[in-house]
């Protein structure tokens, strides 16, 4: 498949949008924002096409699915990332050294993002705000899942941006199969980074492939300690929350590590997840706290892959632990580094355990489904970075830029 003038108009186009000031940006944010909510009603039959052709009982089934609540939350996260100020030309850092010479350290957009992603069609949304917002122009390739959304979805954005006189091809949907894929990543003329969203798979594949710069968004094996300290009505709350409120996303609980010393709690801490139907794969110990006190038919004993896996779905499994020190090295081993959490009522235990997990986000008595750039009050997000290069945690405007020097000074010559 020959892409090469796609990513050409592309590469123009970002190159243009380093000039357009932010005025122009954010009127055309709030027209899309508009819009959306105009014709809510095409996106949603779009989606429609693509729901029909996935099996309701796919965890991925709830990521896929567009509501007309859920894009009336779109288009106000637009409106949010209008009001926010662009990172584009701001000054880092200035110094002037002794012999005149001023140099100032500024952001600037990297120009063209490619950004990969699977059955989200709410993440074209997203990645257009704030790639646009950054001044950057973006490639985007999505999954045959979300064929119909994301065609939908870029279709509204290009006619906005055409109506302002903005080129179009500031965003770019390529057609999705792997072989447009392969392109992309090989794009090094043209794309200045790759980020990929979805499944460990997806992410392994383009950091294998890629010849662009690529920040990996990994995926989400998270976990939550409960200590010999913590609060039985906060764990309670936190661990119903962080794994049932939307399991098919990367910041849901997959396995919840408690103090051999809480083991009576356990019946607990785990009560309301019957209700949502959550199966519980349990360790020895666990599952003798457990057995009896929670429903036969959702309990089994934990196996090989019970940890480390991210499970997308109604299951947890459930680790026993003697120590903090035990619970840590337990995370250190299946931990993805994205979201990991203690529920404990200690300082000394809180911050030894911020401290020593390897983590982008930890959090000490608060549920990991915090972890989303809108939450973190971002705006939206690009992705959760788990890597240690460039950024890591919540990836939001400033992270799409990188920066550059301006040496300014009067004539200086060097010895």
């Amino acid at each position: 498949m020959e892409l090469r003038n796609i990513f050409e108009s592309a590469k123009a186009a970002g190159s243009a949008l380093k000039a357009l000031d932010g005025t122009a940006i954010n009127s055309v944010l709030l027209k899309v924002a508009d819009q959306t909510e105009r014709q809510y009603n095409a996106i949603l039959e779009a989606n429609r096409m693509d729901l029909e052709r996935m099996d309701t009982a796919n965890p991925m089934y709830d990521r896929l699915m567009l509501t007309k609540e859920r894009l009336f939350a779109i288009a106000a996260d637009l409106r949010n990332v209008a009001s926010l100020p662009s990172p584009a030309g701001e000054i880092l850092n200035e110094t002037t050294r002794p012999n005149g010479m001023k140099i100032t350290k500024i952001r600037v957009p990297f120009g063209l993002i490619g950004v990969i992603y699977e059955a989200r069609p709410n993440v074209t949304f997203d990645v257009f705000g704030l790639c646009f917002k950054s001044n950057n122009a973006t490639i985007l390739k999505g999954s045959s899942d979300a064929h119909f959304s994301n065609e939908a979805i870029v279709k509204l954005i290009r006619t906005t941006l055409a109506e302002t006189g903005i080129d179009p091809d500031v965003v770019t949907l390529l057609p999705s199969g792997r072989p447009a894929t392969a392109e992309l990543l090989g794009a090094t003329d043209y794309v200045d980074l790759i980020i990929p969203r979805g499944s460990a798979s997806l992410i392994n594949y383009v950091r294998e492939n890629s010849r662009v710069p690529v920040i990996e968004t990994g995926a989400g094996i998270c976990h939550t300690y409960f200590d010999r300290d913590g609060d039985a009505g906060k764990g309670a709350a936190i661990i119903f929350n962080a794994k049932t409120r939307r399991v098919s996303v990367c910041n849901a609980l997959d396995t919840l590590i408690i103090s051999s010393l809480r083991l009576a709690a356990l019946p607990a801490l785990c009560h309301k997840l019957a209700g949502k139907n959550v199966i519980i794969y349990a360790d020895r110990r666990a599952y003798e706290a457990l057995e009896g006190k929670y429903p036969a038919n959702l309990l089994e004993h934990a196996g090989e892959n019970s940890f480390g896996t991210e499970f997308l779905d109604y299951k947890m499994s459930v680790k026993t632990v003697d120590t903090i020190e035990e619970a840590i090295e337990h995370v250190a081993r299946y931990s993805s580094r994205h979201s990991e959490t203690i529920i404990t009522e200690s300082e000394t235990a809180a911050g030894l355990y911020a401290k020593m997990v390897d983590a982008a986000c930890v959090y000490v008595n608060v549920s990991t489904a915090f972890t989303d750039g809108a939450q973190f009050g971002f705006g939206a997000e690009i992705g959760i970075s788990t890597q240690k290069m460039h950024a890591r945690g919540p990836m939001a405007l400033a992270e799409l830029t990188s920066y550059k020097y301006i040496i300014a000074g009067n004539g200086q010559v060097r010895d």
